[in-house]
């Protein structure tokens, strides 16, 4: 535990960027990959249907 200080204190701004480039990158290679297009369409862009 006494060495995550010293690790926090080695972390810089472009390290940061580059997790967050690489977050980017593999959500959108996966999103590809898959293509649930369907499941996205209903579930976010259609009107939910509330039943009575």
């Amino acid at each position: 535990m006494a060495r995550l200080p010293a690790l926090l204190r080695r972390v810089q701004p472009e390290d940061v960027k580059a997790v967050f480039t690489w977050g980017v990158a593999a959500t959108t290679g996966s999103l590809y990959l898959i293509q649930p297009w369907d499941w996205l369409r209903r579930t976010f862009l259609e009107k939910q249907r509330t039943r009575i």
